[in-house]
């Protein structure tokens, strides 16, 4: 198939067409190209090619490619842009087929964890600093001074000083921490637990748990309304989203999803009015009104969307699409997909960020 260039895409969007124009594969590293212009980035990482693809969020066109390290997953941009940190493991893949017995035998290594700082500028791979034992998902701290880290293996979320590039703390949590969210107020941080079926609470200014809350079955990801009065926790087995008070630290309700419906990655939108649910192996992203917390619609994207981003005004979203190797760009305004750009092998996380 033909690559459209980015003209005749935005041509196509403005009559409120919906184009699906897989872009061609990068080459393995196109670190070298010119520094990035001022302007809006999407930062994808892809599980198996072990890259981090740099897409354009305004042309929906791939700019760079840049290796980063091992089993690449959970991805974020420093609040001034100017850096992008992603989580190395050095833990084996085990897809969804794979039995849990077949998993463990496995070898990991463990000199492969760690989380890459990626400069912006450059588009270079600067350093790989300690981020605990295999780390998949993280948050930044209101600063961004220090990460907060999900320790699948070991059951622990550890604390990154960034300037010192140390493991300030590695703290007891839920079995198979995965998901990590910061509240609103910059202060507590929470971790869900795969096989615990709870959430971890974590005082920011003291370091130490102050709580957990029970939800449901093998939660993923975390998010916040921006006023903190919520938090939405995704439940891959159970089926539904659990609605928490995080101020009572207790569930308050729980959202059930459509069939087939696994739901993993979310993002919330800047106004708190939506909330976005990638579904997995449903192969969707679900759209929810907070208000009512009903379901307001239901986008077909790739195989198995993981990691969802909005753009800063919400009105974009990007789906990494596992198997499918691309990114979906849905608008929330038509709540339609308007592009499919193919990326590196096994996208798994997105994060947006501004460059100046």
């Amino acid at each position: 198939m033909n690559t459209w260039n980015s003209t005749a895409l935005l041509a196509l969007m403005a009559l409120g067409g919906c184009a699906k124009a897989p872009a061609p594969k990068p080459a393995a590293d196109t670190s070298a190209a010119a520094p990035p212009a001022a302007g809006l980035y999407a930062y994808i990482t892809n599980e198996d090619s072990r890259d981090l693809t740099i897409l354009d969020a305004t042309t929906f066109q791939v700019v760079a490619t840049v290796p980063v390290g091992t089993r690449p997953r959970g991805v974020k941009v420093s609040p001034d842009g100017k850096t992008v940190y992603v989580a190395l493991s050095g833990s084996p893949r085990c897809p969804p087929s794979m039995p849990d017995a077949e998993c463990e035998k496995l070898v990991a290594d463990k000199s492969k964890d760690g989380i890459a700082v990626v400069d912006v500028a450059s588009r270079k791979t600067v350093k790989v600093i300690p981020g605990g034992s295999d780390p998949e998902a993280f948050a930044l701290s209101e600063d961004g001074s220090r990460l907060f880290v999900s320790n699948e293996d070991a059951g622990t979320a550890s604390i990154v000083n960034l300037a010192s590039g140390v493991v300030e703390a590695t703290l007891k949590t839920g079995t198979e921490p995965e998901g990590v969210g910061v509240s609103p107020d910059g202060k507590t941080v929470y971790v869900t637990g795969e096989t615990a079926n709870n959430i971890t609470a974590i005082d920011i200014a003291t370091g130490k748990i102050s709580g957990t809350i029970p939800v449901g079955q093998r939660p993923r990801g975390i998010a916040f309304l921006p006023d903190g009065s919520r938090g939405y926790v995704t439940n891959e087995v159970g089926g539904d989203v659990s609605v928490i008070d995080p101020k009572a630290g207790k569930e308050l309700h729980k959202i059930a999803f459509p069939k087939d419906a696994h739901p993993m990655g979310i993002a919330i939108a800047p106004d708190g009015g939506r909330v976005y649910i990638s579904t997995g192996r449903g192969g969707t992203v679900v759209v929810l009104d907070s208000k009512s917390d009903s379901i307001l619609a239901v986008i077909p994207v790739g195989k198995r969307p993981w990691g969802i981003a909005l753009t800063p005004d919400g009105k974009h979203l990007f789906a990494a699409n596992g198997p499918s190797n691309n990114v979906s760009v849905i608008d929330t305004d038509s709540l339609k997909v308007v592009a499919t750009v193919g990326v590196g092998s096994i996208p798994w996380g997105v994060a947006v960020g501004k460059t100046n």
